[in-house]
């Protein structure tokens, strides 16, 4: 064969009329998959129109580009999604066209649609008197509104040609009129649709109303306004229906801040939580950028270990029964790491009759300070009652012991009022101090404060000395130490240093270490009295010094009989004090 020079290599074939048609349309063109969901190609035009650049959208699929996300395309018009966001209507006009080696493809084409047709459009006619909607459309070189039946009856106008824009504006208040004005202004300069809602007198009847019209403007084949089309509608039960619903969140909201409610939702799919208020995030510790917590961590994490099976055995009881949650615990506080007390109420939610729950509402309180209030109240009436009994039987004592030793109903009736005062004092001070702890230089200034003035300059200092730190004595110790100071004062009037003039009572006490609290160290010391023997036989006072200190104080005392005066030693053990007694705390 000769070489005919040319070259063997087969050149590409040419496009086809269709392909060149498809490219070159002046109307959008779409080729989609049999089953309506995915477009295999779309042409220059409609990828413009769309704000897509050619050839981007081969594959889309249709949800992406149908504002109401529609999986399937059908013919009619529709509410497409342009590349930037903003929606825009299109009719669509479907075929069906053979495919070599498989099923038929489907062709749209997809035009623009202008406002008058959209208004006009059937498709759309049923969806707006379905919603309530009335038409309208205003002409600008007339200035005549034009209303559907629907519009008339929301507006208070006639349907038809039935009023000039100048005479409806006048519904508007000033400040909601200027507030439309504004808006319909700025968007007519953007050439968008616009909406607003607001406050308006009906003509006729002057009854006020809420609207919320949506309407776009229209143009002339010049370019210029020749008026708008739109809808409206009467929205006065939903802003009615939004403002009494504001006002119960808002009562709600006072209700729960009132009384420390911490308000939050779960949400059971996902496993995640809603702190609604600032109470949650306050009663958790938490910081409102750290979010709230799901179940899991709840139980695993903040619940205390004690506590997680009751919690969990409620939470399953509420959502198999009747939905109603009502639990209390102990979480940690993550700020400080304390175990706080809480209380938790809530209901949960279903969205059909039927189905499982899919939320949790509720409601969550702290009640640490009242379960410790709780908790100090009874243990204050328990030791309430053990104080009555322990005075009751102390009161025994001192009746039976004074007249033991009384040697006339004059003498027992002194001393026997001599101890219950001392003993009414003790007690006095120590319910002053939430029955907690009396002041041992109290009971000893009290004691010696009837001989004020015995001495010669007239002062305590004259006769009684009393040297020693500032002490605190427990309830525990107080009744007896203060009875024991008692018979001690009331011994040296009768018989020892303050029974002359001349005699002189000197105390000291000090805390030197040891016991819980450490120990009180106490001398009483007595000097320049009468001639001191030992007693022939041991009396109330005595035996109360040696016995109920022994016994109720466990202290160590030595009593020293010197012919010069007096001398008691006591060293006693001091408890702690017991803070969970005060309700102040």
């Amino acid at each position: 064969m000769e070489d005919s020079g040319e070259d063997d290599r087969a050149a590409p074939p040419a496009p086809g009329l269709h392909e060149v048609v498809f490219s070159a349309a002046s109307v959008g063109l779409a080729l989609i998959a049999a089953d309506g969901r995915t477009l295999r190609d779309a042409n220059p035009f409609l990828c413009r129109l769309l704000g897509y650049t050619p050839g981007s959208l081969v594959g889309a699929p249709v949800t992406k580009l149908l504002t109401d996300r529609t999986p399937v395309l059908a013919p009619g018009i529709r509410r497409w999604r342009r590349a930037d966001g903003e929606g825009v209507d299109l009719r669509l006009t479907i075929t069906s066209a053979a495919r070599a080696g498989g099923e038929p493809d489907l062709v749209a084409v997809v035009e623009p649609v202008d406002a008058d047709e959209l208004v006009r459009a059937e498709q759309n006619r049923d969806a707006v008197v379905a919603a309530g909607l009335g038409e309208w459309r205003w002409e600008a070189t007339r200035g005549q509104v034009s209303l559907s039946r629907r519009a008339g009856e929301i507006l208070g106008y006639p349907a038809g040609r039935s009023a000039r824009w100048a005479t409806m504006q006048t519904g508007f208040s000033p400040r909601d009129y200027q507030r439309v004005y504004q808006s319909v202004t700025s968007a007519l300069a953007r050439r968008e649709p616009w909406e607003f809602e607001s406050r308006f007198v009906r003509g006729g009847d002057g009854v006020e109303i809420a609207i919320g019209v949506r309407g776009q403007p229209t143009y002339g084949a010049d370019g210029t306004l020749s008026g708008m089309v739109g809808v409206v509608r009467n929205v006065t039960q939903r802003l009615e229906a939004q403002r009494l619903l504001r006002e119960r969140e808002q009562r709600l909201r006072v209700a729960t801040s009132l009384a420390e409610l911490g308000i939050f939702e779960w949400h059971l799919l996902d496993d995640a939580a809603l702190w609604e208020n600032e109470r949650m995030f306050e009663i958790f510790g938490r910081r409102r950028e750290d979010g709230g917590l799901g179940k899991g961590e709840f139980l695993k994490e903040i619940v205390h270990p004690e506590d997680r099976t009751k919690v969990r055995r409620e939470i399953t009881k509420a959502l198999r029964k009747d939905g109603i949650l009502q639990v209390s615990g102990r979480i940690r506080h993550f700020e400080t790491g304390a175990w706080r007390s809480i209380e938790m109420a809530g209901r949960f939610e279903r969205d059909a009759p039927g189905q499982l729950p899919t939320r949790l509402i509720g409601v969550i309180a702290d009640v640490t300070d009242r379960r410790d209030a709780q908790e100090r109240q009874s243990l204050l009436i328990r030791e309430l009652h053990h104080r009555v009994k322990n005075t009751l039987a102390t009161v025994q004592a001192i009746v039976g012991s004074t007249a033991r030793t009384a040697t006339s109903i004059d003498s027992f009736y002194e001393a026997f009022v001599g101890r219950i005062k001392s003993l009414s004092h003790t007690h006095s001070v120590l319910t002053e101090d939430t029955w907690q702890t009396a002041s041992l230089h109290g009971l000893l200034a009290n004691e010696l404060a009837p001989y004020l003035g015995t001495g010669d300059d007239g002062g305590l200092e004259s006769r009684v000395t009393l040297d020693g730190p500032e002490v605190d004595l427990p309830s525990d110790v107080a009744v007896p130490i203060g009875m024991a100071i008692h018979e001690l004062t009331t011994n040296a009037a009768k018989y020892g240093a303050l029974s002359t003039r001349q005699g002189r009572i000197s105390v000291s006490w000090s805390i030197v270490p040891g016991g819980e609290a450490g120990n009180l160290h106490l001398v009483w010391r007595e000097s320049d009295g009468p001639l001191v023997t030992k007693p022939s036989r041991q009396g109330f006072g005595s035996r109360l010094l040696q016995r109920v200190l022994t016994t109720q104080v466990q202290a160590h005392v030595e009593s020293e009989y010197a012919a010069d005066g007096f001398r008691l030693v006591m060293q006693a053990p001091l408890p702690g004090r017991n803070a969970a007694l005060n309700p102040l705390v």
